[in-house]
C-alpha cells in the first residue's frame, strides 16, 4: 500500500479551500493541490496524479458526481480513490456516492483539526485494487 502524500482538493468556494489547504497542509503535512471546478480537476488530476482526490458535491461546471465519472474515463486515474465532502449527507445519498466509487464521505461543515485524520482513516481503510 503505497503512502498517503498528495491530494487533490476539489472546492469552488475559496474560503473552504483556504481552510481545507491549512488543515491538510499544516496539520496532515500533505501536498494539496487546488481546483475550483470539476474541468480544472479533471485538468490537474491527470496532469499532477494525486494519490487521493477530496471532491464537494456542489460545483458550478459539473457537479462532484459528474466530475468523478469523468476522473474514472481517465485511465490513469481509475484506482484514484475519491472522497467526498458535502453538506448533502442524506443516507439515500451518501449511498450513491458510494454506488459511484466514492471511499467515504466526510460531512460539511467539517472539522478542520480532523479532517486530515479523517481522510487518512478512509485511506487507510478503502478497498485496494
Amino acid at each position: 500500500m503505497s503512502e498517503l502524500r498528495r491530494i487533490l482538493y476539489v472546492e469552488d468556494d475559496p474560503d473552504i479551500q483556504s481552510i481545507a489547504e491549512m488543515a491538510l497542509v499544516e496539520v496532515g503535512g500533505f501536498e494539496v493541490c487546488l481546483a475550483g471546478s470539476g474541468t480544472q480537476a479533471l485538468r490537474l488530476a491527470e496532469a499532477d496524479h494525486p494519490d487521493l482526490i477530496v471532491l464537494d458535491v456542489m460545483l458550478p461546471d459539473m457537479d462532484g458526481p459528474a466530475t468523478l465519472l469523468g476522473i474514472r474515463a481517465i485511465e490513469s486515474l481509475i484506482d484514484v480513490p475519491v472522497v467526498f465532502v458535502t453538506a448533502k449527507v442524506l443516507a439515500s445519498e451518501v449511498a450513491s456516492y458510494m454506488e459511484l466509487g466514492a471511499i467515504g464521505v466526510i460531512a460539511k461543515p467539517f472539522d478542520a483539526m480532523k479532517l486530515s485524520s479523517q481522510l487518512l482513516e478512509l485511506w487507510c481503510s478503502r478497498p485496494t485494487p
